[in-house]
């Protein structure tokens, strides 16, 4: 009997080191995709505090964004990138095609918080006062947010042996995430730029 116990301890272990993750975020990479994450949700939110409604919705031109407008772009795609990284994560893990992933993390980030690079957004991404106010808005750009910071705090998925694919290239799952925290850099960045504008309105006025 000890023996057969013996036995199917052997098996019950080696079945769960089958089912478990082939590999998980490194703490390294676990603090760096946190840090990116939380850094760029307190930019954005530094920098939209305190404007007023005329502010929101001030346009340089007919065909930009306005403050809240660009806003609302950060919150659908915060929903809509992280649930891109979810569907690579339904695919089989294959660490074989690591090779095609052809970008480091940093050069990602990089990439697209790049503002000299425009481009054209997607219907599925483009605001329509979806939300109906800017406090809603906003409210679902940080509920997603903070939700989206400690699944990266907390995950076993193996983020790095699951893959996206872009226009401009093959990432891991985890790159994807990077990409996500980046893109809001990037329209915060359009955000200041609204700002500096000439016209843009003061406050008292």
């Amino acid at each position: 009997m000890k023996t057969l116990m013996s036995l199917l301890l052997a098996v019950a272990m080696v079945t769960m080191s089958f089912n478990s993750p082939d590999s998980t975020l490194t703490d390294s990479e676990r603090k760096y995709g946190a840090k990116l994450l939380q850094e760029t949700e307190a930019t954005l939110m530094k920098t939209v505090k305190g404007l007023t409604p005329e502010q929101l919705n001030f346009k340089a031109d007919t065909s930009s964004w306005s403050i809240a407008e660009c806003v609302e772009h950060i919150a659908i795609s915060e929903n809509n990138i992280f649930g891109y990284a979810q569907l690579g994560l339904k695919e089989p893990a294959d660490p074989s095609r690591r090779s095609e992933v052809k970008m480091k993390d940093d050069d990602v980030v990089k990439m697209i918080a790049d503002r000299t690079n425009k481009v054209k957004t997607s219907e599925p991404f483009k605001p329509t006062g979806k939300f109906g106010s800017f406090d809603a808005t906003l409210s679902e750009f940080k509920t997603k947010r903070d939700g989206n910071i400690a699944y990266i705090k907390s995950t076993s998925d193996d983020l790095r042996n699951h893959y996206n694919d872009f226009p401009f290239g093959k990432l891991d799952t985890f790159q994807t995430i990077l990409f996500m925290a980046a893109h809001s850099k990037r329209h915060t960045a359009q955000i200041e730029e609204v700002m500096k504008n000439p016209n843009f309105p003061k406050k008292g006025r």
